[in-house]
């Protein structure tokens, strides 16, 4: 069990694994978790059809949270963020957070490979309902194509885990 708050966030491709693990993580640490999934659902439906139209509506959010976020952590509880880390300027937002909470933190990369992704997102369309969009490979090909590994420059206390 921890016994300091922190800031835990995640990088990975597309259906690594990151909302399960996000979902253990804040059991674990007895943490709040934030799914940006979960948000954009309720208050865009049906409106985010494209990439740009993601970066705008998950910017507008980032902006709403972040103070809420940082009360969160002033309070000295521990938040888990469902949020994509997968690009250099995604992770600035997780070091705004870190550096104004002036908190511990945790970026989990999820490292799997393309076919596992893959695999796991057919298996995730397999039990929607009928009529349901779902993520095909051309578009896992294309939003991986923005995918930035962490790097050492970015200072981040990285935990890996390794999926093949």
């Amino acid at each position: 069990m921890s016994t300091s708050t922190k800031l835990i966030f995640f990088c990975g491709k597309m259906a690594a694994g990151k909302s399960t693990l996000a979902r253990d993580l804040a059991v674990r640490e007895k943490a709040v978790l934030l799914v940006q999934d979960d948000f954009l659902d309720a208050l865009f439906p049906g409106e985010i059809t494209d990439i740009p139209g993601f970066v705008k509506c998950s910017s507008r959010l980032k902006n709403a949270l972040t103070p809420h976020v940082c009360a969160l952590l002033s309070k000295g509880i521990s938040v888990v963020l469902d949020f994509p880390g997968n690009t250099k300027t995604q992770r600035a937002w997780f070091r705004a957070l870190i550096e104004r909470g002036n908190v511990e933190h945790e970026l989990h990369f999820v490292d799997a490979s393309d076919a596992l992704c893959k695999s796991q997102l057919r298996d995730r369309s397999e039990g929607l309902p009928a009529g349901t969009p779902w993520t095909r490979d051309a578009d896992f090909e294309a939003i991986n194509a923005y995918f930035q590994p962490p790097t050492e420059d970015e200072k981040f206390n990285l935990i890996r885990h390794e999926r093949v």
